[in-house]
């Protein structure tokens, strides 16, 4: 029952159904021949299953457009981005200017979704789990290998903690999500900052490593005695364990839709629509969250792909929002909705 329930979500996430192709090797540079618009994309796997139900439902009611998607993970979202294999890229981590700088045809980021990181686990007999700032930051330094140590126990005075090691999982590939992970760890811990930093593939001295959010959740799901940090939606679709995290006011926090609400609403995008809460502030706001980020050109050779790529990100705004808090994701504020749209002006 447990290994069909993991195939049966990782269908969801793997590839768009056979409605929107699933080819990897598609030339991005082909155009609309035969009257067919097909858009490449790949990238992050944090906001996968949201894409893929967008796309899928898109190109059910527009004939002649095809979408394909590839949750290959941030970093080579961006690396394809540069390359120029795809018509979009995806990433959590955003870009940096110099990899901005890469691009002769210049970029836009579209935040089109936001999401909470969590720490979810496999503890037989333990749910309602609470982890101090001091407790989640040393499991993943090391610093802490049994599930019943002193600091964990600490903050769960009714838990029977098993006298067990403790399996931490990581992610393998170039990651948005571990660079969200890591600069909220970065943020909260200088020994964090100084040991591993913020990076999309840090060097994790700890555990083993799984590729994509779909390899940790089914990590995790399989194997007793586990951690690890994956988006929020992935946790919450296989029925993971999820740890209540200790906040900036000293909350501990349950990873709820609501508690990311929380967390978003005081932010405001700057022009480049790129900003980060590493530790957000309220005494109810979940403490990992980001947005998340289409990667378009803002020039391309073909005007039907420019025409079809605009029309697909305003369904995503409007129409597709309303899928984000099924699927585990925060709908986007109005305000930002606004910003996105008018960004759309500058992909031509």
């Amino acid at each position: 029952m447990r290994s069909r329930q993991i195939q049966a979500f990782f269908l969801l996430v793997a590839c768009v159904s056979l409605l929107t192709g699933c080819d990897v090797k598609s030339d991005s540079s082909a155009g609309s021949a035969g009257g067919l618009v097909r858009l490449q994309g790949a990238g992050a796997s944090f906001p996968a299953p949201l894409y893929n139900k967008w796309f899928k439902d898109y190109t059910v009611s527009h004939d002649g457009v095809q979408i394909d998607y590839q949750s290959v993970g941030s970093g080579s979202g961006v690396k394809s981005v540069i390359d120029g294999t795809v018509d979009f890229g995806a990433s959590d981590a955003a870009m940096k200017p110099e990899e901005m700088a890469k691009v002769p045809q210049g970029v836009q980021l579209l935040p089109l979704t936001a999401g909470a990181v969590v720490i979810a686990y496999n503890l037989e007999g333990v749910s309602g789990l609470k982890l101090s700032r001091e407790a989640y930051t040393a499991i993943f330094l090391g610093g802490i290998k049994m599930w019943n140590d002193p600091l964990i126990a600490a903050s769960n005075p009714g838990l029977d903690l098993p006298n067990k090691p403790i399996n931490v999982v990581t992610r393998s590939d170039s990651s948005g999500t571990s660079f969200v992970f890591t600069q909220h760890l970065s943020e909260i811990s200088a020994d964090f900052a100084s040991q591993i930093g913020v990076n999309k593939m840090p060097s994790w001295g700890v555990g083993t490593g799984a590729k994509g959010n779909e390899g940790v959740t089914g990590a995790l799901k399989t194997t007793p005695g586990s951690i690890g940090y994956v988006e929020y939606g992935y946790a919450a679709n296989l029925g993971l364990e999820m740890a209540s995290l200790e906040n900036a006011s000293g909350n501990f926090v349950v990873p709820s839709i609501e508690s990311a609400k929380v967390a978003l609403a005081s932010q405001e995008l700057p022009p480049n629509l790129i900003a980060w809460m590493p530790d957000p502030p309220g005494k109810d706001a979940y403490p990992i969250v980001t947005f998340t980020w289409l990667i378009c050109y803002k020039q391309y050779a073909d005007p039907d792909k420019v025409s079809v790529l605009k029309d697909v990100i305003t369904y995503c705004l409007e129409e597709g929002q309303s899928n984000s808090e099924q699927l585990g994701y925060v709908p986007l504020p109005e305000t930002v909705v606004s910003q996105v749209k008018a960004a759309l002006d500058n992909i031509k």
